[in-house]
């Protein structure tokens, strides 16, 4: 088994963030864009080419904030991700032309949409990782958050 480097955007514009809006057995769930660097790809080449994919827009891309690792048999999804390791790079973008609405133009399997949800009700959506929802809230209070995040779902 290999670990597999996803990098991933973190878009927030008058309090809201944008995700990718998914459906499972389970319902809708949201995934901030981004997804799997391809050989030969630097970390900015990848979040923009997985931005166009799954927003269908180009990204501003700012400063790491954070890292998050994900061994798969570790969390609830285990019985299907028990060979998954993923080490996630998160990073503050922004829209290039933000009076467009994002549209997907090669969505993930599970993508239905783009979604723009409020920051400060986060924690009411199923939105993976669970444990980035907070920092992303503090963050927002002007409060200081860690850039490794551990193994977290």
């Amino acid at each position: 088994m290999h670990i597999r480097n996803s990098v991933k955007a973190i878009i927030i514009q008058e309090g809201q963030v944008l995700l990718t809006k998914n459906q499972d057995d389970e319902g809708y769930f949201y995934l901030f864009p981004g997804g799997g660097q391809e050989h030969g790809e630097t970390f900015h080449q990848t979040l923009k080419r997985e931005c166009i994919e799954e927003i269908g827009r180009e990204v501003t891309i700012g400063d790491l904030v954070h890292i998050r690792e994900y061994i798969g048999k570790h969390h609830e999804h285990a019985v299907f991700d028990h060979d998954a390791h993923q080490v996630e790079y998160y990073f503050v973008c922004s829209l290039v032309d933000e009076h467009v609405s994002p549209l997907p133009t090669h969505p993930d399997a599970h993508q239905v949409g783009v979604e723009w949800l409020s920051v400060r009700d986060l924690l009411q959506y199923r939105t993976y990782p669970k444990a980035i929802r907070e920092h992303i809230i503090a963050s927002g209070q002007g409060e200081a958050a860690p850039i490794y995040l551990g193994d977290v779902n």
